[in-house]
């Protein structure tokens, strides 16, 4: 039995302008369009795409804040419309925004929570929760009192306090610093290897790359990929030569380059391609530092699988799948 399962779910709203219209599916906007795949029990998954491709509509149907249109969506067997009690009390869903009540300090919060799945003498775990992800000496503070990375803590708190099997991460760690990013993955990869399934949703990359066993990618509410991380890594079409530049790259080279701040990134087959590039950037008058080739990044793989067009949803998941050995 997987730990989560989407069949062919959909999701459209109606376009507000026009109600008419809308009933009869005009004007309509597809957010989902027959999403299907499987995450194994204990899996660290990852969810990926770009601002708008549907992966928070996924995890607000997921959660049972949204209903579907089409299709159906189990936890752990439970379907998360007709048996949603069961299928709440199953996952333990960290979201996006930074929600909380100003009137409770940190460990009346997580009691509270507690009480809403039932959970009662459940002090030690608190205790546990608080010191694992930094939160020990504010336990006594009010909610409002919290910096924004302290309240993104007691978000995850929440979540985990009445110990889901099933943990949903929906960029958790979106304007935090690096300590708490730290602490938090210690903490989940921890209860990921105690055997919580954990579906992760970041737009951080090489935290996606680091930590999920498998990744499904989404484009306009459409599966574009769908494979083992190591395999899709290996679906890169080329290896990368990085340098740091100061000055602006001529138009030519700027449009194949990857560049974040000083670090320009190019796509390179070969020998003469390395050659190539560093000669067009000396003769553009600019200095190359730190050159380094290097193996393609998920980042790279992304940008790839998002650039493509012409190929269906389905069909480039299942030869993503079927010729990397990904588990469907």
């Amino acid at each position: 039995m997987p730990a989560i399962s989407f069949q062919l779910v959909s999701k459209t709203y109606p376009s507000p302008r026009n109600a008419q219209s809308a009933a009869s599916g005009a004007g309509s906007f597809k957010a989902l369009d027959q999403v299907s795949f499987d995450i194994e029990e204990g899996e660290f998954f990852g969810l990926l795409g770009p601002n708008g491709a549907g992966k928070t509509t996924l995890i607000s149907i997921l959660a049972g804040l949204s209903r579907a249109s089409a299709g159906r969506v189990t936890v752990l067997g439970s379907d998360v419309q007709a048996d949603y009690a069961h299928a709440r009390r199953k996952l333990g869903v960290v979201p996006q925004e930074l929600v909380f009540d100003p009137f409770f300090n940190v460990r009346e919060a997580l009691r509270i929570q507690s009480g809403y799945f039932g959970v009662k003498n459940n002090e030690a775990w608190i205790d546990e929760l608080l010191e694992s992800l930094g939160l020990a000496e504010k336990a006594n503070a009010n909610m409002r009192q919290l910096s924004g990375g302290m309240k993104r803590r007691v978000l995850v708190a929440q979540a985990l306090v009445h110990k889901p099997p099933v943990i949903v991460l929906d960029e958790p760690t979106a304007g935090v610093d690096v300590e708490l990013r730290q602490t938090l993955w210690q903490f989940i990869a921890k209860l990921n290897k105690q055997g919580s399934t954990v579906l992760l949703t970041t737009h951080y990359l090489e935290e996606a790359e680091a930590l999920c066993h498998r990744i499904a990618m989404l484009k306009t509410g459409q599966v574009v990929a769908l494979a083992r991380t190591s395999d899709l890594l290996k679906t890169a079409s080329s290896q990368v030569l990085r340098l740091k530049v100061d000055g602006d790259l001529p138009p030519h080279l700027a449009a194949v380059a990857r560049v974040t701040g000083r670090i320009a990134q190019f796509p390179t087959h070969s020998a003469l391609d390395v050659e190539t590039t560093l000669t067009q950037i000396r003769q553009a008058g600019l200095h190359a530092e730190d050159v380094e080739i290097g193996q393609a990044d998920l980042e790279e793989v992304f940008l790839q699988v998002m650039s493509q067009r012409g190929q269906s949803s389905a069909e480039g998941a299942q030869t993503l799948t079927i010729a990397q050995g990904g588990q469907a």
